[in-house]
């Protein structure tokens, strides 16, 4: 029973909404992320490609938003057959659109995710296509930042892209304003 408790009280802050806001819905939201590519699928630091990446997200409802990234860093890219594409330490270009489900809205801390999508890639003068699927989660801070990390394998859909892992953390800022409740009130006559 202790241990039911204890665990209860662990996630509590977790579950408990964030700070009040009109509507849970993810405002547009501009975010740079710090990322990791794994083609060797080691798991192993010194084997990833590290690069930079930029995204925009705006909610569709409370659970489902659509994201856009732009990904890059420099490699040396290989074909699944170990032969080199293009030069040796090429920028690898990649952008994508998704749409995650988030398990809860914008009202908690935070919130776990799944995502799936479709994406483009550019190595040299090599074009490819993949899928991004992966999951993550999001923590709001203050409804106007969110950390998000972010886990997805990218499944090669062109010969000219590889299988890989793609770890990322980012922080992601609110942009515009929030929408005021404009509730008109007729003049009397």
């Amino acid at each position: 029973m202790k241990k039911n408790v204890g665990l209860l009280l662990a996630i509590l802050p977790i579950l408990l909404p964030a700070f009040s806001q009109d509507d849970y819905i993810q405002r547009p939201t501009l975010g740079i992320y710090f990322f990791f590519n794994d083609f060797k699928i080691s798991g192993k630091l010194k084997d990833m490609s590290p690069g930079l990446a930029l995204n925009y997200m705006t909610g569709l409802n409370a659970h489902f938003d659509f994201t856009s990234t732009l990904t890059g860093s420099v490699l040396n890219y290989k074909k699944d057959n170990g032969v080199p594409l293009g030069q040796q330490d090429n920028l690898l270009l990649e952008g994508d659109v998704s749409l995650k489900g988030k398990l809860f809205s914008n009202k908690y801390w935070v919130s776990p995710f799944l995502q799936i999508g479709t994406g483009i890639s550019r190595y040299g003068g090599y074009w490819g296509a993949f899928i991004p699927a992966g999951t993550g989660f999001q923590v709001n801070l203050f409804n106007e930042a969110y950390f998000i990390f972010n886990a997805q394998y990218r499944v090669a859909v062109t010969e000219t892209v590889n299988d890989h892992f793609y770890y990322s953390v980012g922080i992601a800022g609110v942009i515009g304003r929030r929408k005021e409740n404009n509730k008109s009130v007729l003049p009397e006559n």
